[in-house]
């Protein structure tokens, strides 16, 4: 993957229409069963988590997915939620600009990561209720396998 402003601007545009009308208990463990589906589909080996700032809502590891990835769903999401943007975008734009999280928002990389894979959950006159979570893939494919499915969620696959 090569970072573009172009696809810096459609990442954006996606997170942009990714607005529910709700979003609830229910509704996460349904986007957690659609994101299994998928990666099922795809014999991904990740790990899901679907979870609001002190509580997770969802959590599966399918076959092959590594414990590390724990540390990595846990860092992408705490990015996040301080960000209020998936952890994909904000790394594009650490890489279009050449800056560090460290440099350029004085947070440390050992407690949130810039790699793609964490997508904030908004919700319409309410703002971030959540943030679902993939790691084992490289970064784009874990965004775009959230993306897809919460696109799917949304009505719009």
């Amino acid at each position: 993957m090569t970072p573009s402003k172009e696809l810096l601007d459609r990442i954006l545009a996606e997170e942009a229409e990714l607005i529910f009308d709700r979003f609830d208990e229910d509704d996460a463990w349904r986007l957690g069963n659609l994101i299994v589906e998928e990666a099922r589909r795809r014999k991904a080996p990740v790990a899901i988590d679907i979870r609001r700032p002190a509580q997770v809502l969802f959590h599966c590891a399918l076959p092959g997915a590594a414990p590390d990835n724990e540390e990595w769903i846990r860092r992408k999401a705490n990015l996040a939620f301080r960000m209020g943007r998936s952890s994909f975008s904000v790394g594009l734009n650490l890489a279009l600009t050449k800056a560090t999280l460290e440099d350029k928002h004085y947070i440390s990389s050992l407690e949130f990561s810039a790699h793609g894979g964490a997508v904030p959950i908004r919700v319409a006159h309410v703002g971030i209720v959540a943030c679902a979570v993939v790691s084992g893939l490289p970064q784009e494919e874990d965004h775009a396998l959230v993306v897809a499915c919460l696109k799917k969620m949304q009505g719009k696959d």
